[in-house]
């Protein structure tokens, strides 16, 4: 039976950083690895930030968006149905930002999945510095997330201080009681260390870790009702001007509530430049490949007021 892990993560939690290091380490150890992209978004910017990975001992699979949310969830059995011919040691699993983790254990008892895999471990990642003025909804995604988890890994914990540390992980437990689940959450339950210094004993954690079924009251969120995504393909814009239109766009409420911007855009004619933005942070680096795209998330989203910053509407 193949291990299956499934990673999941708030938006801007940093799932696919995390995923390069597990990944990364699994491969260490001599394990065949498949990665699989499953996003309903027409586009996987994640997965080009992943490419490195790519070798004898690990590959990359994406499942295509674009489809309804029942379409998806057949295209997701096909990819692992196919996956499971590749006899890998273990898979990981990226969901959407809008993912119901209840349809990962349901799609595993399916036949024939049942016979090729078995769930192996789900870690949830949690920025340390947390907005904590998240909607209702937001507020839910949160919480559902992490329910399940094995283990609950908080990202950028060099970045807060310990009081911003008790404060993120108090509105974790205020997540969790929205929702009537009854688990809560200490420090000392939560891996909370900077990811460059993980040790062999972490990763281990990590590992085996496995999994919780907790109940929790559900809440149908819709992809594209409440959380959106605006994606811009051929985008090109000069790096000095991308960034005061990025920085803007987080500030000004008028865009909507905007979790995180990712892409692409050209450096020169052979060059490349990452971009990955939160509200808190703001990376532009150069990049062995890439796509000449730009991906705004977040909830309420006004494509006329990104318009203003962007200078074009969004592709549909």
């Amino acid at each position: 039976m193949i291990k299956i892990d499934l990673i999941t993560g708030f938006l801007g939690a940093g799932k696919t950083t995390f995923i390069k290091k597990y990944a990364s380490y699994l491969m260490k150890q001599g394990k065949k690895i498949g990665i699989l992209e499953n996003d309903f978004g027409a586009i996987n910017v994640d997965m080009l930030l992943l490419q490195d990975l790519e070798g004898d001992n690990c590959t990359l699979e994406m499942i295509a968006g674009g489809c309804d949310a029942d379409c998806h969830r057949r295209r997701f059995k096909t990819k692992l149905i196919a996956m499971a011919m590749e006899r890998y040691d273990r898979v990981i699993v990226e969901p959407s930002g809008i993912y119901d983790v209840d349809e990962f254990f349901d799609t595993l008892y399916e036949e024939p999945l049942d016979r090729f895999y078995e769930p192996g471990n789900v870690i949830a990642l949690v920025d340390a510095g947390l907005e904590e003025d998240l909607s209702k909804e937001a507020k839910y995604l949160l919480a559902s997330e992490v329910a399940d988890a094995g283990c609950v890994l908080f990202s950028k914990c060099d970045e807060v201080s310990q009081e911003q540390l008790k404060a993120t992980l108090s509105y974790l437990n205020q997540a969790m009681e929205q929702v009537h689940c009854k688990r809560r959450f200490t420090l000392d339950q939560i891996l909370c260390k900077n990811w460059e210094d993980l040790e062999e004993a972490d990763y281990k954690r990590l590992l085996n870790c496995e999994y919780r079924m907790e109940d929790y009251e559900k809440m149908h969120l819709e992809q594209g009702k409440v959380f959106d995504s605006l994606y811009y393909l051929n985008f090109s814009m000069d790096p000095d001007q991308l960034k005061t239109a990025v920085e803007n766009m987080f500030r000004d409420p008028s865009c909507g509530k905007i979790f995180r911007i990712k892409g692409y855009i050209k450096k020169g004619e052979n060059g490349w430049l990452e971009l990955n933005a939160t509200s808190r942070e703001f990376s532009l680096k150069p990049a062995p490949k890439g796509q000449e795209v730009l991906i705004v998330i977040g909830e309420n989203l006004s494509k006329e007021a990104a318009a203003l910053y962007l200078g074009r509407k969004p592709d549909v």
